[in-house]
């Protein structure tokens, strides 16, 4: 036994994993006292958030909590102690949580599935109480947001809500094939060379023409492409980043078709053989957006198109998956972010060098892309949206997606087949 009149701000390393074992987590010992030297000062310190995140980053629910009531314990006892350290009160549970009694205990009632006393609160699920220490009762604790619902707080959830990845892919699917028909219209639309002749821009005008540019860009692309891929196939949360990547690359999409609808620039160059095009009856249009949206717009393919010019689509999805690259592998992957860039850097130089885009087509992509992934992953990893009306009526979509996904999404990885074997065991 742990001498109980010691202080336990006194404690050696030792003495923590005495204390450990006694409590039942011996297996937590090697990890807390050995690699990370806890002792009894850091012990009266540590914290749920501490568990759960790194370096220690527990992924049994079950011990997180159970650890945590009896790390709570250890603080109520040795109050005084935590005062004269300055932790004492523990650090207020995050905004819009309500604590409704002092001195309690941590409870779950599973069976304690219901409305409370108002109809506009409701706790969904299993709900979380504090259990008074006198035993005279229980008040339930749930996350209220601005619009009055009431939910069990879910921290550190991550479910993959396939049916919702579903809908994003449907939502950038429509959004492509919208975007198809809005560039054969804009097609019809393009100015005539010989009364618009290509603006002044001092990139084209400095660096002459390279016929096969364009051709590396999209190759760029591609290469950019197959990496996002394979990290997709092998991330635990795949669901959630391709989800990410649907609703980002549908809404800047989207935002591009009533940019280039609204304004049609001129031909940036002269070797480009565009002319105002009429394709007949509804039927012709359908026809050459299919054609368009079959060959995802790259000449790779043998899609030629024209007018679609502010702003650059092929810059948007070499950035955007540049972005999800580096986002979503470990940070000591500088090799693997290292390429990304230089796909991404370079892909933007060779869509100028092939005159295929004004610079501002390819600035403002850039910008609007980077903005616009920036925005989303800061609000998702803050759920700062959760207590912000405004945020939930301009980001209704995000909202949507974004709900049951709490903090961060962990760069974790797994072999999704069971085999082979070796493949399982390498990656996990």
């Amino acid at each position: 036994m742990v001498e109980s009149d010691d202080s336990v701000s006194t404690w050696s390393c030792n003495q923590v994993a005495q204390w450990l074992q006694e409590e039942g987590f011996g297996e937590y010992v090697e990890l807390l006292c050995t690699q990370h030297r806890l002792d009894g000062l850091s012990l009266l310190a540590l914290t749920e958030a501490d568990l759960r995140g790194p370096p220690l980053s527990l992924t049994v629910l079950g011990d997180i909590k159970r650890l945590t009531v009896v790390l709570r314990r250890l603080q109520r006892q040795n109050q005084p102690q935590l005062e004269e350290l300055g932790l004492w009160p523990p650090d207020p549970p995050p905004a819009g949580f309500s604590l409704c009694a002092a001195k309690s205990a941590w409870s779950c009632g599973a069976a304690d599935r219901r409305r409370l006393n108002r109809g506009d609160h409701l706790c969904n699920g299993t709900e979380l109480r504090l259990r008074s220490s006198d035993g005279s009762g229980s008040v339930p604790l749930c996350h209220t947001h601005s619009n009055r619902r009431c939910q069990p707080p879910l921290a550190g959830r991550l479910d993959p809500e396939v049916w919702k990845t579903v809908i994003s892919s449907v939502y950038v699917f429509l959004v492509c094939g919208f975007t198809s028909f809005v560039m054969v219209i804009v097609h019809e639309r393009v100015p005539d060379m010989r009364t618009y002749p290509p603006l002044p821009d001092i990139f084209l005008d400095s660096v002459p023409r390279i016929p096969w540019a364009f051709a590396i860009a999209e190759a760029c692309g591609l290469i950019l492409c197959y990496m996002f891929l394979l990290i997709l196939l092998l991330h635990k949360h795949r669901s959630i980043l391709f989800r990410r990547l649907c609703s980002l690359m549908g809404t800047v999409f989207l935002l591009r078709c009533c940019t280039m609808f609204v304004t049609s620039l001129s031909v940036p160059g002269q070797h480009l053989k565009c002319a105002s095009k009429t394709y007949g009856d509804s039927w012709g249009k359908f026809q050459r957006a299919l054609a368009i949206w079959s060959g995802f717009g790259m000449t790779l393919t043998g899609v030629q198109t024209c007018g679609d010019y502010m702003f650059s689509g092929h810059t948007v999805v070499i950035t955007m998956l540049n972005f999800f690259v580096t986002e979503y592998t470990p940070r000591n992957w500088n090799l693997i972010h290292t390429i990304s860039w230089v796909l991404n850097l370079f892909g933007i130089f060779f869509i100028l060098a092939a005159h295929e885009h004004y610079s501002i087509d390819v600035f403002i992509a850039f910008y609007i892309t980077t903005r616009l992934f920036l925005y989303y992953h800061t609000l998702a990893n803050t759920r700062a949206y959760q207590h912000s009306r405004r945020a939930r009526i301009w980001f209704p979509m995000f909202s949507f997606f974004e709900c049951n996904v709490n903090g961060p999404v962990p760069n974790q990885y797994h072999w999704p087949f069971n085999k082979p074997a070796f493949m399982k065991t390498l990656i996990g």
